[in-house]
């Protein structure tokens, strides 16, 4: 898969306009703005006097995150690389005359980092083994050794501990038809494990399975992948944006929004947390992206299309989904939903 089937670049038009009483007066000077930006560039914001009214001072703001105040007409020179992702609403309160009055304009900020491409000659399968072609896997953890995994489909959604050796199910809890689970991951001894439209979670002992506590959404957001590191839980919802939480409360504590150089990445699913570094699915692609967790940069993309060939292939094979870290071998473990296969692989660079 070549990259730019997987980061596709959207358009996004800047919108130029302002209100008050003296709408007409300014506006922000689009003749040096761009529509889209990058993480390490600056921006250069002016105002637009169109009768030469005397400004005293102009306040900007980026989604309601103060920038700077401007003297004047001054233009204020801000740099970007401490904005989050995405959508920057530019808002600017000018102050005249005693009064004051607000434009606005809009920009898209990117990621200023290339993700590397790793094709099949970049990776090494260390080992295949057997996995249920009956599992649509929704999550996979290790814990002490035990591959967890978490499936999904309402009437057949499980949370299981596996042999990753054999293939075979040591213990399995079935899930309430009414639900449909998604990601799981392992924390303090805890398995959290979330569910797709029900907006809920449910906590369970990680050694006997025995379900401990439900927990609520803190949005009105879907469930879709889970992992952890040393302080957060972190979810995704199958946007382009990835959720920090609180692990005793399932609170928000941050987030961060997922792109490329070029554009947004969405519908990111399974996560895993390897070597400080956020691996995710990316669902319906045959490919693994590694997220940058403190500000969401796309790092690295692995293209794995060569595994599905490698399984069997029947009417319910689904896509690739599922990746576990083995702390004890340092490597990580692929698979995909009714793959009768699983993949010990290590990049090679």
């Amino acid at each position: 898969m070549k990259k730019n089937n997987l980061l596709i670049i959207t358009a996004l038009t800047i919108l130029l306009g302002s209100c008050g009483e003296e709408k007409d007066l300014f506006a922000i000077d689009s003749k040096n703005l761009k529509q889209v930006y990058k993480q390490n560039e600056s921006i250069n914001l002016g105002i637009e006097n169109k009768e030469e009214v005397k400004i005293d001072s102009v306040v900007y703001f980026a989604n309601d995150i103060k920038l700077g105040t401007a003297k004047n007409e001054k233009p204020l020179t801000f740099p970007l690389n401490n904005l989050k992702f995405g959508l920057q609403d530019i808002k600017a309160t000018i102050y005249f005359e005693g009064k004051n009055n607000e434009c606005v304009t809009s920009f898209e900020l990117v990621s200023n980092i290339t993700p590397k491409l790793y094709e099949t000659k970049d990776y090494t399968i260390l080992n295949t083994y057997n996995h249920d072609s009956n599992a649509y896997t929704q999550g996979l953890e290790f814990y002490k050794g035990i591959l967890l995994e978490g499936t999904g489909q309402n009437g057949e959604s499980t949370l299981r501990k596996t042999d990753y050796k054999t293939g075979s199910v040591s213990k399995s809890i079935l899930l309430s038809p009414d639900v449909f689970g998604e990601g799981i991951t392992v924390f303090n001894g805890k398995i959290y494990q979330l569910t797709w439209k029900n907006k809920i979670g449910f906590i369970y002992n990680a050694e006997t399975l025995e379900k401990e506590k439900t927990f609520n959404y803190f949005a009105e957001i879907e469930g879709w992948g889970l992992t952890h590191n040393d302080k957060h839980l972190i979810m995704s919802d199958g946007s382009s944006t990835i959720y920090f939480l609180d692990p005793e409360t399932q609170k928000l504590a941050h987030s961060i929004n997922v792109y490329s150089d070029t554009n947004a990445i969405s519908q990111i699913n399974e996560l895993e947390w390897i070597d400080g570094k956020i691996w995710a699915n990316v669902y319906q692609k045959d490919a693994i992206i590694i997220i940058n967790p403190e500000n969401g940069a796309v790092e690295s993309v692995i293209n794995f299309s060569d595994l599905k060939s490698k399984v069997k292939q029947h009417p319910e094979l689904d896509v690739l989904n599922g990746i576990a870290y083995n702390p004890a071998t340092k490597t990580v473990f692929i698979t995909g939903k009714n793959w009768d296969k699983m993949f010990e692989i290590k990049l090679n660079k």
